[in-house]
């Protein structure tokens, strides 16, 4: 019964080592899809593909891959677990998740991006009696972006979202913000707070604070983009821990014709 996921992931690691195309920095060329958890109104070109990996606490591994299948229309797929890295018995999520975002609004001199989208990734651990990721995913979102130029760029983003994981009873619609700002030619700076209004009442996971993360992300050569992430830094989070960890993300863009 685990053969299927195992192998399922050993392929998303594999497309890793093929696929290039840094992100960050003034000279990026692509955009950003997500900030650290939050999605951004980011979204692949036609004809090119992405694939991503979060390495987190408690051996959590979660690696994506995304296309670009038409004008301003991406999709993709994910799929993870806990203690991935450790040891011990693995515990992979139940299923595979599926994103998929279509840009409705181009970003003008005085208009920002709008991005609709859905997404059912999670990231931590799976919570079987409330049918949750420690994480929630971020289900239905509309998200915006706005680009300025500032020693460099500086992005401001903005999403709202509504997560299907509602058996905690926690339903509410959700609110988070963003931005990017650009070090050099391949440094970025990025942070998010992650209102969780879906997140914070008595059975949730939640104390009621948000999720606040910062992060930095490197371009590390043509291709090739390594990030550090530092998450709850409101230490927020119930369970596990209640203190900020670290975690490292990778990403590949490539054209594929």
């Amino acid at each position: 019964m685990k053969r299927i996921p195992f192998g399922f992931f050993v392929l998303l690691l594999i497309t890793n080592l093929v696929f290039s195309q840094g992100t960050s920095g003034t000279s990026a060329k692509y955009e950003y899809r997500y900030l650290i958890d939050l999605p951004s109104a980011g979204i692949l070109s036609r004809g090119f593909s992405a694939v991503s990996m979060d390495v987190m606490p408690f051996g959590v591994v979660v690696s994506k891959i995304e296309v670009g299948v038409f004008d301003g229309i991406s999709f993709g797929i994910s799929y993870g677990g806990s203690n991935v890295i450790g040891t011990g018995k693995i515990d992979w999520y139940k299923l595979p998740a599926i994103n998929i975002r279509a840009r409705i609004i181009d970003e003008a001199e005085m208009l920002p991006a709008f991005t609709v989208g859905f997404d059912s990734q999670g990231k931590g651990f799976y919570d079987e009696d409330s049918k949750r990721y420690e994480i929630k995913s971020p289900g239905f979102f509309v998200a915006a972006a706005k680009n300025f130029e500032l020693l460099g760029y500086l992005s401001v983003h903005g999403v709202i979202n509504y997560s299907l994981e509602r058996e905690d009873d926690d339903k509410d619609l959700n609110l988070g913000i963003g931005f990017e700002k650009t070090i050099g030619s391949k440094v970025s700076f990025i942070g998010e707070y992650n209102m969780a209004f879906n997140d914070n009442s008595a059975p949730s996971f939640g104390n009621g604070n948000g999720y606040l993360n910062l992060g930095f992300r490197w371009s590390v050569s043509d291709g090739f983009t390594l990030g550090l992430n530092f998450r709850d830094m409101l230490e927020n989070k119930k369970l596990n821990s209640n203190k900020a960890d670290r975690g490292i993300f990778v990403e590949y863009v490539k054209a594929l014709f």
